[in-house]
């Protein structure tokens, strides 16, 4: 984890510079999320509508595309005023998360889908908290030596 050196006080006092290539990096973030999620819409569709087929049709690739859209590299690990380590969300809100956390587990009873498209499934949603962890812990890193971009190619390869 990286500790940005910032001066004391409240965050307010140190303006937000965007780093090179960040609005680039977000839309490409962005766009990845609605191509993975025009993906997992693409999948068969359950037989029956239950719980998990549900979920697949439409709560799955919605939360794609809210992580993806939501990425934001302000949200990163800090300092609070009192010198509390604060752990950043890389943008993606506490129900987006859960949803996507929940993904390896419910993937499971998704039986009308093949192994291989359950584990793209998997990856699809690892990538994307992945990313945003990415974010949180090195916003500077991940935007400008393109290791966000690189989990994006990742992402691609794995709906292909």
């Amino acid at each position: 984890m990286t500790i940005p050196y910032l001066p004391a006080g409240p965050t307010d006092d140190v303006p937000y510079e965007p780093w090179d290539g960040e609005e680039e990096a977000l839309a490409a973030a962005a766009a990845a999320g609605r191509r993975a999620a025009a993906w997992i819409r693409s999948l068969p569709k359950a037989p029956a509508l239950g719980p998990v087929g549900a979920w697949h049709a439409a709560e799955f690739p919605d939360a794609i595309e809210t992580a993806t859209a939501s990425l934001d590299s302000q949200e990163c690990d800090r300092m609070d005023p009192d010198g509390v380590m604060v752990d950043g969300t890389g943008g993606i809100d506490e129900e987006t998360r859960s949803k996507l956390a929940a993904v390896p587990c419910a993937v499971q009873d998704a039986r009308w889908l093949t192994p291989d498209q359950q584990i793209r499934i998997v990856a699809v949603a690892s990538l994307v908290v992945g990313a945003a962890r990415l974010l949180a812990e090195d916003p500077g890193t991940a935007i400008t030596t393109g290791e966000l971009s690189r989990m994006w190619a990742l992402l691609d390869h794995a709906i292909a």
